[in-house]
């Protein structure tokens, strides 16, 4: 698979991702709306335009695709909260517009950016792919929704898929070029590094979780890691055109804490904690089962330690990227 068309490529996660497929020497055209796309980071044809508008996508018509990776969403938790139809319509009608111009340009692979919030309050941690789903919020709602859109797609059109289901992309591009840059941030590390450079005290939401320091735990896994599960995911529906989930995560967990202590150490910032009251669905521990991945398409993190994360973030913000 050589042509690839990535949806959401000017975004964090598609990026550097793109930087890596361009790297093998695929051929890769990125279609965003530059809504929290940064056209400055893409070196391929980028074709501006929104997957909510159908007639946008025959800007892509003069292109042979293999392939589709496909990230452009919404993608904030609270957002979604507040906010249910901009989720469902974007993340589910966008969505089904780009399955709708596949199925009519006869292409017959996806790659779709999942999440682990599919699983909303796991019953038992790490998580395997099989477990029990139950989104306790809109966002993991519309991904795992999509999921299901996704398999009947491959029913009825024979449109193979792979869902890639995040736990915590963290991280910055390893040459620094490329990292978080939401708007609003809301992930941990670059809030840290944020709170560290204006010398603004750091909220931690819960203290009296049943873990070792009272904070929450998550399983941070780098961008770079993810980029090359992207890559991995297209080499396997190439050889095998069946569809698949997987969970991408390290089965490693550091706590709130433990992130904010990295920070303090790598940035050499000294950050004040407050102590807030827990927010409402977070779940004390969230670790990914990664053996599946692992097994079926040779993927290894390299880079997931929490120190490269850090420091790779952190060079990414001090460079004055933003």
């Amino acid at each position: 698979m050589k042509k690839i068309l990535v949806t959401g490529g000017a975004g964090y996660i598609g990026s550097v991702t793109v930087k890596r497929l361009l790297e093998k020497g695929m051929e890769v055209v990125v279609f965003d709306n530059l809504i929290q796309g940064h056209k400055e980071v893409v070196s391929c044809p980028l074709i501006v335009g929104d997957l909510l508008h159908p007639e946008d996508l025959s800007q892509l018509d003069s292109y042979d695709f293999d392939g589709v990776i496909h990230f452009a969403a919404h993608l904030s938790v609270a957002e979604s909260m507040k906010d249910p139809a901009k989720y469902f319509q974007n993340n589910l009608q966008g969505g089904l517009n780009l399955l709708e111009y596949m199925k009519k340009r006869n292409i017959k692979h996806i790659v779709f950016s999942s999440t682990a919030a599919i699983f909303g309050m796991p019953e038992s941690t790490p998580i395997k792919e099989d477990d029990k789903k139950n989104p306790v919020n809109v966002y993991g709602e519309s991904k795992l929704m999509f999921e299901t859109i996704l398999e009947w797609y491959d029913r009825i059109l024979d449109i193979k898929f792979i869902a890639l289901r995040y736990f915590n992309a963290a991280g910055a591009s390893l040459d620094g070029s490329i990292g978080e840059n939401h708007m609003p941030e809301t992930h941990i590390i670059p809030v840290a590094i944020k709170k560290a450079q204006e010398g603004k005290p750091f909220s931690l939401f819960g203290t009296d979780y049943p873990t070792k320091d009272g904070t929450c735990v998550r399983d941070y896994i780098h961008v770079e890691d993810l980029a090359t599960a992207h890559i991995l995911a297209i080499e396997y529906l190439e050889k095998s055109n069946a569809s698949n989930a997987f969970n991408l995560g390290t089965n490693k967990g550091y706590s709130n804490k433990e992130v904010v202590e990295m920070v303090k150490k790598i940035t050499g910032l000294n950050i004040d904690m407050i102590q807030e009251h827990r927010r409402p669905g977070d779940p004390a521990v969230l670790l990914a089962d990664n053996s599946k991945a692992k097994e079926v398409m040779g993927w290894n993190p390299q880079h997931s330690d929490l120190e490269t994360i850090v420091k790779t973030a952190w060079e990414f913000y001090s460079k004055e990227n933003l």
